[in-house]
This record gives structure tokens, sequence and C-alpha cells, in this order.
């Protein structure tokens, strides 16, 4: 359980940690609190899964990736997680996660998030995950963004 100290450490980075030399003493320095205390409870609250990970998050539009598709697949259910994990691996793929599907409209359950140069590029990774699937692969669709939404993490409200 999170205690008082955590929520607030929390609520210091959620919008990102300071771009200085050394962000955990800056987020100590804001708290009041020492800057082995900081990182001992981010490393805690990660171990536990409070935290997912700590980690860049590039803008790809700025990397020269401006076509985004949210691929979307129907697998087999009993191989699903096996392939969604082949999926996540690839270098193409910065999202990959199964959800359960909205039949008879949505009878997709693997998506996987792939960022391209141009839309050509998206669609030869699209060819690459297929030849993963096999014969698992029923049916896919690829949807692809056509404008930027400003991306955030969960934030916390109030003070408890």
């Amino acid at each position: 359980m999170l205690d008082a100290i955590d929520r607030k450490i929390l609520k210091a980075t959620q919008g990102g940690l300071p771009l200085v030399p050394q962000p955990y003493a800056e987020v100590a320095k804001w708290l009041g609190l020492a800057p082995e205390e900081v990182t001992r409870r981010l490393s805690a609250m990660q171990e536990t899964g409070v935290i997912r990970r700590i980690a860049v998050a590039p803008n790809h539009y700025a990397l020269g990736m401006v076509a985004n598709g949210m691929s979307v697949w129907d697998v087999a259910d009993d191989t699903a997680e096996t392939l969604g994990e082949q999926v996540g691996a690839l270098p193409f793929v910065t999202h990959s996660y199964l959800r359960p599907r909205a039949l008879p409209q949505w009878p997709y359950n693997l998506f996987a998030m792939i960022h391209g140069s141009d839309r050509a590029e998206v669609e030869a990774h699209r060819a690459d995950i297929r030849a993963i699937l096999g014969d698992a692969l029923r049916s896919d669709d690829n949807l692809y963004s056509t404008r930027i939404l400003k991306k955030t993490g969960m934030r916390l409200q109030g003070d408890g």
C-alpha cells in the first residue's frame, strides 16, 4: 500500500522527471526528502508493480516516424498470448497487448502499434507480423493515426 510520501513522489514525477543532471536529487529537494529515500521508494514501487517502468518516451514524429498504425489481429485464443509476446518483441512494435473481442462487430484480440516513416513501411512490418501469426491468423486490419494527441500517463488527483 502507498503511504503519503509515496503519493507525493508519484505526484511530483507523474509529468516526468526534471531534465537536470541529478533528477532524483531534484525531486528530493522539492519534497524535503533525502535523494536516497526517493530512489529507494521509487525502486520499491517498481518492484511491487505500482510503477511499471521509468523510461524515456521519444516523440516518434520528431524522429521522422510519421506513419502510425494500430494493427489489430484476430488470432486463435489458444495461441494469442504466445504470439502476442513474439509480436511485442519486434523492434518496430512499440505497444502490444491482448484485449477482449466485441463480437460481432470487433473480432480482434491482439493489438500492436507500429510506427514507420511512411505507410509502405508500416505495411511491410504488418507483413512481417502476418508471417509470425501464420495459421493462427483469421483476419486483421490497421487503423492509421490522423492527428496527434498528447499522451500522458495516469495522473493522481487530490491529496489522498
